[in-house]
Formats: C-alpha cells, structure tokens, sequence
C-alpha cells in the first residue's frame, strides 16, 4: 500500500475493532463496564490505564454531534466514557471506530471487508517511515 493512495485518519465501525484488535478485561480491572471490558475513567481504574502500554490503549468517547460514540486510540481525557485495553497494539495509527447509536452491525461480509483492510493499513502504518506516515495523514 502506497501512502498517496492511503488517506488516514481511517473511520471504520466498531464491529471490526472487536474482531481485529481483541478488547479484554485486564485482571486488575475494578469495575465492571462496557461488556466487561471497560475501565473507569476515576480510581484504581484510571490508575491502571496510566500504567499500561498506552499502545493497547483506547479510549471510548461520545460524539460531539450526535448520540453515537466512538473509539479511539491512546488515553483522552475529553469526552471520555471508558477506557479499554487490546491485545493487538494500535501503534499510534490514527483510526476511529465508530459505535452507531442505533446499534446497526456489519454483515459478515462487511465485517471481512473492514478487517482486512484494517490489517493491510496496520501493516504498512507498521513499516511506513515517519514521512510517509505525515503524508498519508495530510492527504484529504
């Protein structure tokens, strides 16, 4: 993949972020959120986040337009609903996982799709130099 032909940030539904990046509940986790998933944004919890590898970090926020909410990479403080831990390490790519407010899911062919793609992205986001990572995300 090209970075000319690669424009990031990349908007994917959340659908794939489960599959691809694998949410789990951290062992040290206290409350329990988001399908079990979830940290705290407050306490022991917090606690923890600023402890881990923020590569496997991502933060849930609502949406500044709507009632739908998204995930995001790395530890916000805005906005913020949870936090939550993968075992796939995002690296710093700039991606957002949109959560729909009406609950719509991807079909399993779209769901393929989207992880596929997200795997090709990762792979090369994972390679890329630092310039080419700048001109990837400062194309429209």
């Amino acid at each position: 993949m090209k970075a000319r032909y690669l424009s990031l940030p990349v908007a994917m539904h959340e659908d794939a972020f489960y599959d691809f990046f694998i949410p789990y509940c951290h062992p040290e986790s206290c409350g329990n959120i988001w399908g079990g998933h979830g940290l705290e944004t407050y306490g022991e919890d917090l606690s923890l986040v600023s402890r881990l590898d923020e590569n496997s970090v991502w933060t849930v926020v609502d949406s500044c337009d709507n009632a739908d909410q998204w995930i995001i990479p790395n530890v916000h403080f805005v906005n913020r609903v949870c936090y939550l831990v993968t075992e796939v390490q995002h690296n710093d790519l700039p991606i957002e996982f949109l959560i729909p407010h009406r609950g719509r899911s991807l079909t399993p062919l779209g769901l393929k799709r989207q992880t596929s793609k997200l795997g090709r992205i990762l792979v090369w986001w994972n390679k890329a130099s630092e310039d080419e990572r700048k001109l990837a995300c400062e194309m429209p």
